[in-house]
C-alpha cells in the first residue's frame, strides 16, 4: 500500500492542541534570554555588536525550530502508522471470531457422529476378548488341574515345583486379565488359597529349621528360595504383597522359642535348677547347630547365628519375666537363678564362649534380668532366707534349753570345759549363708550379712529370754532342774565362743563397727548370765550372813568357815569355764561375797560392849579378810582385784583406841573408798559402842570436808551398792563389769 492510500486510510489529526508545558517552557525561555542579555550588554561598549548578536540568533532560532519541525513530523507519522495498525487487528480479530464459530459447530457435529460409533465400538472391544479367550481357553481349561497339581506338590512338600506351578498360574492370570480389561475370571478363584497354602507350607518348614536342618537340609533350602524369589515377584494385578520373607523369619524365631521356652516346657515349683541345667546344655548347642548347619542353607543377610542368638536371648528373656510374674520362688530356686543368671548364662559356657563368632554379635543384647528384677530376686531371697535362719536358730535354742533340764551335768570336751555344739551350729548356719551369696554378687552378700547380724542379735535376745524362764521356772520350782548352775556356766562357755568366732561374720569389705550391735547384744548376754548365777550364790550365801555379825562371830570363826565351805563347794564347777569368763566370775564372786558381808556389818545387830569385843570385832575383820583371800586366791583369782582389803580399812576404824581421832580414820576411808557415805560411817560408829554424839559429828564433818576425791585406779565401788540400814539384796550388777 503507497503512502497515498495510507494517508487516506488513517485518521486526520485534530489542529489547534495546546501542550499543557508549553506556557511555562515559554516562561523560562524568557526567563533565560533575559538574564543572558542583562550579562551580554551590563558595558556600553557591548552595544555595538547588537547586530552580530541578534542576527546570530536569528539563525539559531530558525534551526532549532526546522529540528522541532522534523521531530513533530515524524511522531505523527509514528502515530498515523500505529492508528491503522490497530484497525487492521481488529478486523483480523472478527474474523479469527467467526472461525472458530464455525469450528465448534463442526466439533459438535463429529461428538454426535461418535456417539452413533459407541456401540460398534463395544463389539470391537468382545470381538477382541473374544479372540483372546478363544487362543487362552485350552490353557484355561487346564487350570483347575493344575491348581489340583499344584497342591498336590505342597502336600508332598515339594515347594519348588509347586511354586513355578503356582507362578505359571499367576501368569496365566495376568494375562487374561490384561485381555480382559481387568476382568477376573472364576476360575482363578483357587489361586489365592492355594498361594496362602504354599505360604504356610514355606513358613511351617522355616519354624522347623532345627530339625530340617539335621534331617533334611534340601527341603530347608527350597523353602528358603521359595520366599527369597517370590519377594522378588512383581505383579499387574492389585494384590497385597504375600512377604513370605518376613514370615518365614518370624516363623524362625518362634520355632525355636517353642523348641525351648514353650508354655509345657517352663519349669515347675522346684524344677527351676534342672531346668536351668538342661538351658546351659542345650542353647550353646543350638547355636553351634545354626551356625553349623541352618546358616548355609540361608542367604547371608538372613544372619542366621546373629537370629539364633537374639532369638534365643528374648525368648529366655520373656520366659523369666513370666516366671518373676507368677507364684514367689522359694528361696533356692531364687538364689540358683540370681546365680545362672549373671554368672552362668554370661560366663564362658554360654554366650561368653570363645567358640561364639563374631556373627553371634551378642554384645548388644539387653541384660537376661533388669535391675528392677535383681532388686526383686535380692529381696525374695534375703526374706526367704531370714524366715528359714530364724527358724533354724529357733530350732537349735529349743533344743539346748531342753538340753538344760538333762538329769546329767553339761557335756565337757576334752579339756574339762563345758561344751555345746549350739556356737559351732548358730555361726556356721550365718557364715555358710553369707558366704555362698559371693557366687552372685556383692549387693546380696550386702544384704545377707545385714541380715544375718540381725538375726544374730535376734537370737541372742532370744537366749537372754530363755534363761530367764529357765531361772524364773527354777526358782519357783515350776521345772525340777538338778544341775541348774553348771548349766548356767555353760551358757557362758556359748557365749564365750559366740564372741571370739563372731570374727567370722566380718568379711574385709565390712566396715569396721559393724558387729557392735552384736557385740553388744553378746555383753548383755555375758551380764545376764553373771547375775544369774551370782543370784544363785546369793541364795545359798544369805541364811549364813543373816547371823553376822553377833557374839558367837566374835568368838568363832565357825560362821565365816561356813561361807567359805559353801562359796568354794558353789565355785567349784567355775573350772569348767574358759577364760576370762572364769577370772570374771571369781572376782565378782569375791565381790558379792564381801558386799554381802558388808551389808550384815551395816545392819546394826551387834554393839561392842568395851574395849574387848571391839579388838575382837577387829581382830575378827582381820581373820575373816585373810581367810577371803585365801579362798579366793586358792581357787583363781588374783590378789590385785580382790575386794577382802576394805575389811582391813574397817578394822582400823574398829581398832582405834581414841575416838577423838576418828576424824582422821574416816577421813582415810574416804581417801580409798570415796563412795562411802554418813549412813555407812554411822554405822560403824554404832558398831564401836562408845562414840559419843560430838565425838561422831566431829567424824562425819571430815566426811564433807575437802573436794570429793577421785577413786583409786581400778578400784570398784563398794560402799555404794551397800544399803543402811534396811537390809536388801547386794549384788555387783548396777555399776559393776556384769551389770
Amino acid at each position: 500500500m503507497d503512502s497515498a492510500a495510507r494517508d487516506k486510510t488513517q485518521p486526520a489529526l485534530p489542529t489547534g492542541l495546546e501542550w499543557p508545558e508549553q506556557e511555562r517552557a515559554e516562561q523560562l525561555a524568557r526567563g533565560a534570554a533575559l538574564k543572558w542579555a542583562s550579562g551580554i550588554f551590563y558595558r556600553p561598549e557591548q552595544l555595538a555588536r547588537l547586530g552580530q548578536y541578534r542576527s546570530r540568533e536569528v539563525q539559531r532560532t530558525c534551526s532549532l525550530e526546522a529540528r522541532i519541525k522534523s521531530v513533530v513530523q515524524s511522531y505523527l507519522e509514528g502515530v498515523k502508522t500505529g492508528v491503522w495498525q490497530l484497525a487492521q487487528a481488529l478486523e483480523a480479530v472478527r474474523g479469527t471470531r467467526e472461525a472458530l464459530d464455525q469450528a465448534r459447530g463442526l466439533l459438535q457435529d463429529m461428538a454426535e457422529a461418535a456417539q452413533t460409533l459407541e456401540p460398534l465400538r463395544e463389539q470391537v472391544v468382545q470381538h477382541k476378548q473374544l479372540q483372546a479367550l478363544s487362543q487362552l481357553l485350552p490353557r484355561l481349561r487346564a487350570v483347575p488341574a493344575a491348581v489340583t497339581h499344584t497342591q498336590t506338590l505342597i502336600d508332598a512338600r515339594r515347594f519348588l515345583e509347586a511354586y513355578v506351578s503356582l507362578r505359571e498360574l499367576e501368569q496365566l492370570q495376568e494375562e487374561t486379565c490384561a485381555h480382559l480389561g481387568g476382568l477376573e475370571l472364576p476360575v482363578f478363584e483357587g489361586l489365592g488359597p492355594l498361594a496362602e497354602a504354599l505360604g504356610q507350607a514355606v513358613e511351617a518348614a522355616a519354624g522347623a529349621a532345627g530339625q530340617l536342618a539335621r534331617e533334611d537340609p534340601a527341603l530347608l533350602v527350597a523353602a528358603v528360595r521359595v520366599a527369597e524369589v517370590d519377594a522378588g515377584r512383581t505383579t499387574s494385578l492389585e494384590q497385597a504383597p504375600r512377604d513370605w520373607r518376613q514370615r518365614c523369619l518370624h516363623a524362625l524365631q518362634q520355632g525355636l522359642e517353642r523348641v525351648h521356652f514353650g508354655t509345657s516346657l517352663q519349669p515347675g515349683p522346684g524344677a527351676l535348677a534342672e531346668w536351668l541345667e538342661a538351658l546351659r546344655v542345650a542353647l550353646p548347642a543350638e547355636l553351634a547347630m545354626a551356625e553349623a548347619l541352618v546358616a548355609p542353607c540361608c542367604p547371608p543377610h538372613y544372619k542366621v547365628v546373629q537370629l539364633w542368638a537374639h532369638t534365643l536371648h528374648g525368648g529366655l528373656r520373656r520366659c523369666l519375666q513370666q516366671l518373676l510374674e507368677g507364684p514367689e520362688l522359694e528361696a533356692a530356686d531364687t538364689f540358683t537363678l540370681l546365680h545362672w543368671a549373671l554368672h552362668v548364662y554370661q560366663g564362658p559356657e554360654m554366650m561368653g564362649s570363645l567358640e561364639l563368632g563374631p556373627e553371634a554379635d551378642v554384645s548388644d543384647l539387653e541384660p537376661l534380668l533388669t535391675l528392677e528384677n535383681i532388686e526383686q530376686l535380692e529381696a525374695t531371697f534375703v526374706a526367704k532366707v531370714q524366715a528359714n535362719v530364724a527358724q533354724w536358730l529357733q530350732k537349735a535354742l529349743d533344743g539346748e534349753v531342753v538340753e538344760w533340764g538333762r538329769e546329767q551335768e553339761p557335756d565337757t570336751d576334752l579339756s574339762g570345759f563345758y561344751h555345746s555344739p549350739l556356737p559351732a551350729i548358730v555361726l556356721q548356719i550365718l557364715e555358710e549363708n553369707i558366704r555362698v551369696t559371693r557366687m552372685v554378687s556383692v549387693s546380696l552378700q550386702r544384704r545377707v550379712h545385714g541380715m544375718a547380724l540381725s538375726e544374730l542379735s535376734a537370737f541372742l535376745r532370744s537366749f537372754s529370754d530363755a534363761l530367764i524362764r529357765f531361772s524364773r521356772d527354777h526358782l519357783r520350782g515350776d521345772a525340777v532342774v538338778p544341775h541348774y548352775v553348771p548349766y548356767l556356766l555353760a551358757t557362758l562357755n556359748h557365749q564365750l565362743a559366740l564372741s571370739s568366732s563372731v570374727s567370722v561374720l566380718q568379711p574385709e569389705w565390712v566396715v569396721p563397727g559393724v558387729l557392735a550391735p552384736v557385740e553388744a547384744e553378746l555383753d548383755k548376754l555375758q551380764k545376764r548370765i553373771c547375775r544369774l548365777v551370782l543370784e544363785a550364790l546369793l541364795a545359798e550365801l544369805q541364811p549364813l550372813f543373816a547371823a553376822l555379825p553377833s557374839r558367837r562371830w566374835l568368838s568363832s570363826p565357825e560362821l565365816l568357815d561356813d561361807v567359805c565351805e559353801r562359796t568354794a563347794r558353789f565355785c567349784q564347777n567355775f573350772r569348767h569355764v574358759r577364760n576370762p569368763a572364769v577370772q570374771l566370775l571369781l572376782a565378782e564372786a569375791e565381790r558379792t561375797v564381801v558386799l554381802q558381808y558388808l551389808h550384815a556389818l551395816m545392819q546394826g545387830r551387834l554393839v561392842c560392849r568395851g574395849v574387848d569385843e571391839r579388838t575382837q570385832a577387829a581382830e575378827r575383820l582381820q581373820h575373816d579378810a585373810a581367810q577371803l583371800q585365801e579362798l579366793f586366791l586358792g581357787l583363781g583369782l588374783e590378789e590385785s582385784v580382790q575386794c577382802a582389803p576394805v575389811l582391813l580399812a574397817l578394822r582400823e576404824l574398829l581398832n582405834l583406841h581414841d575416838p577423838t581421832l576418828l576424824g582422821l580414820e574416816v577421813a582415810g576411808l574416804r581417801q580409798q573408798f570415796p563412795d562411802v557415805s554418813e549412813d555407812h560411817v554411822s554405822a560403824l560408829l554404832d558398831l564401836r559402842g562408845d562414840v559419843s554424839r560430838e565425838q561422831r559429828l566431829a567424824a562425819l564433818s571430815s566426811l564433807r570436808a575437802g573436794p570429793q576425791p577421785s577413786p583409786p585406779a581400778g578400784r570398784r565401788a563398794l560402799f555404794s551398792l551397800v544399803p543402811t540400814p534396811a537390809p536388801s539384796l547386794a549384788s555387783c550388777f548396777p555399776s559393776g563389769s556384769c551389770a
